[in-house]
Formats: C-alpha cells, structure tokens, sequence
C-alpha cells in the first residue's frame, strides 16, 4: 500500500508539527508514508473566492503529483472536501464549457483515494484505538466540511474516546461553525470574529485544557481569539493528540 501526506498550505506554513504528528501516527501503524515534493495548493482558496479558471491548472497539479499512490491522506477536512466535493464539479463544468483539458481525468484519478486523516484511520486501517496518551481533558470541535461535506460523524469522537488518560467533554453548539470559513473570515472580519467569540465561550464553558479539531485553519482562528483573553485553553490538532504517547508525549505545554 502506497500513502502519501498532503500537508496543505496552512500545515505547510504555519503548523508543521501537524504534518509530523500525521507521519509518527501513521508509520507507528505500520503504514510506509511518501511526501511528494510537486504537491501545492489544492485551489480552495481561489476556487472560494470566484476564480474556476485558475483553479483548473491545480487540479491537474494534484491528481500528477500523488499519481501512482493507493491513497492520499490529509489533515484537513475542508481540503479533502475540496478534492472530493469540488474536483469533479469543476471538470464537469469545463467539459460543458468545451475544454476539458484533462480535468475529468485528473478528478477521476484524485478523487476516490483522497481521505481525511480520521477516515483513513477508521475506514482504510480499520482502527480506533492508535496507542496514543493524552492525560488531558479535551473537547472537540467539528469542523464545517469534515462535518457536513464528507461526513465525518464520529469518527473523530471514537479516534479520542479511545486515547489512554483523555477526558472528553461535551462541546455546546459543536455543530455550529466557529467563523473561520477560510476568505469569509477575511470578507466579513466582524461577523467571523463574532461567531469564534460564540465557539470559544462554549469551550471555556466546558472546563476542558485542549480545544481539538481536524483542520487548523479552523483552529488558528480560534487559538487566536484564545490567547487575545489568554484565556488558559489551547487549541491543538487532532493528530498532535493522536501521536502522543507516554514515551513520546505532545512536546507543547497544556496550560491551565
């Protein structure tokens, strides 16, 4: 079984840790993990913001980059969602515009082995408990694309019920999106900040020390409001958790 990591541009940038996390956790389960270096953006970005065109040429770029691998595994809900939802949507539009250049082809190719990292886990390993240790109490957040768009349900709930020494507590509005929403964050500064207010006011009400997520872009943005009211709760990524272990425990101090 080939696997290769696709990092994202927030992982890649500004949360590597994330990525790494992702490699421990996956090699600790046996699984041989590639880094294919042509792997860029997977157009979210600009195909959120209008711009189908130039969305096209980055499709092509990810099916060619992870071509020849069983199956892609990220740790991002909304770029998996991206790959999954939006890939073939785009070539089927290309086609009814007469210039498919490729693009049928290259969804075709990315879409059905893409995964987010917890549906990997669950679905293609088949496992729950990773060995992990986390003596911290926990509350999680589900992100708007994993929830909605790949639906992922619990399976992120079933991969942190399992970790020895985690408390998991029950997050008020879970369900609701904390504002980030990637260029509506950007377009609509004061109502994105408003529903993170809401996001993190249900999280400090649930006495937990770590704010967990699948995707960071959702996290940067509440972390953020977090440590403006340093409020002593810290937001930490799904799979940073699910690599510590009590010999190699998560290296960042949980406050509080």
């Amino acid at each position: 079984m080939r696997v290769a990591l696709f990092v994202t541009c927030v992982n890649d940038l500004l949360y590597p840790d994330t990525g790494r996390a992702v490699v421990t956790l996956l090699e600790r389960l046996g699984v041989e993990v590639d880094f294919p270096a042509a792997q860029s953006c997977c157009g979210q970005p600009q195909f959120n913001t209008g711009y189908r065109h130039e969305t096209e040429p980055l499709v092509r770029r990810y099916a060619a980059a992870f071509d020849g691998y069983d199956h892609v595994v990220t740790p991002s809900g909304s770029c998996a969602a991206m790959v999954r939802d939006n890939y073939p949507r785009i070539a089927a539009k290309a086609v009814a515009e007469g210039r498919d250049r490729g693009l049928t082809e290259a969804a075709a190719s990315a879409v059905p082995k893409t995964y987010e990292l917890t549906e990997f886990l669950v679905d293609v390993l088949g496992v729950t408990d990773v060995g992990a240790y986390f003596p911290h109490t926990v509350t999680y957040h589900p992100s708007c694309h994993g929830l909605r768009m790949l639906g992922l349900g619990e399976r992120p709930r079933r991969l942190l019920e399992a970790v020895k020494g985690l408390e998991l507590r029950e997050l008020e509005g879970a369900e609701e999106c904390c504002g980030f929403g990637g260029t509506f964050a950007v377009k609509n500064p004061d109502v994105s900040a408003a529903m993170g207010e809401d996001k993190v006011r249900h999280a400090l009400d649930s006495g937990a020390q770590v704010l967990c997520g699948a995707d960071n872009s959702c996290l940067m943005h509440l972390d953020g409001l977090l440590r403006r009211q340093d409020a002593g709760l810290r937001a930490v990524h799904l799979a940073e958790i699910l690599a510590s272990t009590e010999e190699q425990p998560y290296r960042q101090e949980v406050v509080r």
